[in-house]
């Protein structure tokens, strides 16, 4: 199953790379686009919910690095207002085609 890293800048300007078991999350987010924080962690569950779901499908088996983002993303915006920005940078691989 195709895995993703996407990279994202918070709204004190730290930096994370976050870890997505399935490309799904290029249905959820987009390189360069900004959120807010409220937003963006929606759209991170969102995604690794489903790319938990594409896991199980596959292997049997919920994905535990799925709930381990969305919980880490979580956690890190708890930190922020929640109409704070956060950019997303990249999102590696990009889709083939170059469509995100």
């Amino acid at each position: 199953m195709p895995e993703a890293t996407f990279r994202v800048r918070w709204p004190d300007g730290s930096t994370d790379a976050c870890y997505s078991p399935s490309l799904v999350v290029h249905d959820h987010l987009a390189p360069g686009a900004e959120y807010p924080v409220a937003d963006f962690a929606a759209r991170v569950g969102a995604a690794m919910d489903e790319a938990s779901e594409r896991v199980r499908a596959r292997y049997g088996m919920a994905c535990t690095s799925a709930a381990a983002t969305a919980a880490g993303v979580r956690s890190r915006a708890a930190r922020f207002s929640a109409d704070g920005v956060v950019r997303v940078l990249s999102i590696e691989p990009p889709l083939p085609g170059g469509v995100s």
